[in-house]
């Protein structure tokens, strides 16, 4: 499954990351294989493992979901699968790459790209600094690499010097000079704080909860909060300039991300206003008349991304921790949604689902039936397998990636 294409329909569409590509459908066929014991599900994963393993220089990037971090990571949850020395040999090999191609910048470290006229160097989860700080801190705690706990903190040491003042905390951009600021988890200050959040969990450093906690109170008076003084929901705009009145609700830009820093925070202070914090964002979704209902920020899109599946995985998650049956029957509402959007398709395997939607907000018409995991099958699977876990065991996923808390 690593080297399948992204989209069955264009051959062509293959990759290595762990966002759209083969490499991300390998976490659902080891949820898959955990769920059922079915050996075949697991030679899947190994198959997929052995391709990753063999192309490993070839995959451009260090990003966690656009790069080596994600493919580390891939490697890790195989080798958890399986035990082999061969394959904790192979992500110890591929942590040593990502290690080998980070660069000392500042005070830190980081992995800059080579663009045509400039080195960028992104701050962001999906594919910059925080991102691949949080996978190092995932390969220390699952492999014990060597070197990755002490890169982590000097990724760490990168943001602190990269953090932007505002009269309410701090903030980050993508990068700087990028022409828009984007708040939310997937590009901007909720990710790049929650990377320093749980880098605090991880050593004790204060300097680093202090940078989480001064990012936090910027996202806090940045929100827009719904039913003042009753039971209030926030949400926090997609983007200035341009996107001050947009409101995006899943993983990438929404609260179903953000969320994960007030947790995070939550368990490392032990502050109850974080808590609340997170029950104030999952009501800015529920709220809203989603899934039934669509909105800009909401489109026709399933995905753990953008769309249905991400919501759908925190909403249940929620309802896990707290036993809260709000979330449940909003959880339930959104599986229907998912369901009613699935259609069939014949494969190899037999009678399959597929979900055709439109991964870009911009392009509407653009639809393609994906099957990665933050775009497509893979990861509506692997939440329906969430589901299950909940539903007849009591219990949480098995397969965790490194940006979530829970």
């Amino acid at each position: 499954p690593a080297a399948d294409p992204a989209d069955p329909a264009d051959p062509a569409s293959t990759g290595y990351t762990l966002y759209t590509h083969g490499p991300g459908v390998l976490p659902f066929a080891l949820e898959l294989f955990h769920a059922t014991g079915d050996q075949r599900y697991l030679d899947a994963a190994v198959a997929g493992a052995d391709h990753l393993a063999a192309t490993l220089d070839e995959v451009a990037g260090a990003g966690l979901y656009t790069g080596l971090a994600g493919i580390a990571f891939v490697l890790a949850e195989t080798w958890r699968a399986t035990r082999r020395d061969e394959h904790r040999a192979v992500a110890l090999r591929a942590t040593r790459l990502l290690l080998e191609n980070s660069s000392p910048v500042g005070d830190g470290i980081a992995w800059p790209v080579p663009q045509s006229d400039d080195t960028r160097e992104s701050n962001d989860i999906i594919s910059g600094t925080a991102g691949t700080g949080l996978a190092l801190l995932y390969l220390h705690r699952t492999l014990g690499a060597d070197g990755a706990l002490e890169a982590a903190e000097a990724a760490g040491a990168r943001l602190l010097e990269r953090a932007i003042e505002a009269d309410t905390g701090l903030r980050w951009d993508m990068w700087p000079g990028y022409a828009r600021e984007m708040p939310n988890f997937s590009h901007g200050t909720a990710g790049i704080a929650y990377f320093l959040a749980t880098l605090h969990r991880a050593t004790g450093s204060p300097d680093c909860l202090d940078a989480a906690l001064a990012g936090a109170s910027y996202l806090v008076s940045q929100a827009t909060v719904d039913q003042p003084g009753r039971q209030p929901g926030y949400r926090i705009f997609h983007s200035r300039p341009g996107g001050e009145d947009l409101y995006y609700l899943s993983w990438c830009h929404g609260p179903v991300g953000t969320n994960r820093l007030f947790h995070q925070l939550a368990e490392a202070t032990g502050d109850d206003q974080w808590r609340e914090w997170v029950a104030r964002g999952a009501r800015g979704v529920s709220t809203t008349g989603i899934p039934e209902t669509r909105t800009p920020g909401f489109w026709e899109n399933i995905s753990q991304c953008c769309g249905t599946a991400g919501a759908a995985e925190h909403f249940l998650t929620l309802y896990r921790t707290t036993g809260d049956a709000g979330y449940r029957a909003f959880v339930d509402r959104l599986n229907a949604d998912l369901l009613g959007r699935a259609s069939s398709v014949d494969t190899a395997s037999g009678n399959g689902r597929k979900w055709t939607q439109a991964e870009h907000r911009v392009q509407p018409d653009l639809l393609v039936a994906q099957t990665g995991h933050m775009q497509g099958a893979a990861g509506v699977g692997k939440y329906f397998l969430h589901m299950d876990a909940v539903e007849e065991r009591g219990e949480g996923p098995r397969v965790v990636l490194p940006d979530d808390p829970w």
